[in-house]
């Protein structure tokens, strides 16, 4: 089973910056997509980010140019910087890991989630 555990989330008032860590289960002959969602209270959750496995990175329209997505030095490891929070972006922000690669667990084609952490920005 592969484990996720996203960290760095808090209140900051609008203006500021948040930086979210997201580390998962560290299998050697895997390679990782890892993204990043949100579920505000009373929303659907949405897409924020992702770092894919070869390094190409999407994003959300409503967070280009705000938030950065980054891998750490373990492939396993990815962070997304987040700038000039809004309001709007207070949320419950979610990693998800998706494994790639020829053995197992890395070819299951299964997304893992975290448990969240707690993004709360004041105006």
């Amino acid at each position: 089973q592969v484990q996720l555990e996203e960290s760095g989330g808090g209140s900051v008032q609008a203006g500021g910056s948040l930086r979210l860590s997201c580390v998962a289960s560290e299998y050697t002959y895997c390679t990782y997509d890892m993204s990043w969602y949100r579920q505000a209270p009373g929303k659907e959750r949405e897409f924020v980010s992702m770092l894919e496995h070869d390094e190409r990175i999407k994003y959300a329209d409503s967070v280009k140019g705000r938030f950065t997505v980054s891998r750490g030095n373990a492939k396993n490891t990815a962070y997304m910087q987040m700038d000039s929070l809004e309001p709007e972006d207070t949320a419950m922000y979610y990693c998800k890991s998706r494994l790639r690669g020829s053995v197992a667990p890395c070819y299951y084609d299964l997304d893992y989630w975290g448990k969240g952490t707690l993004v709360n920005v004041s105006s």
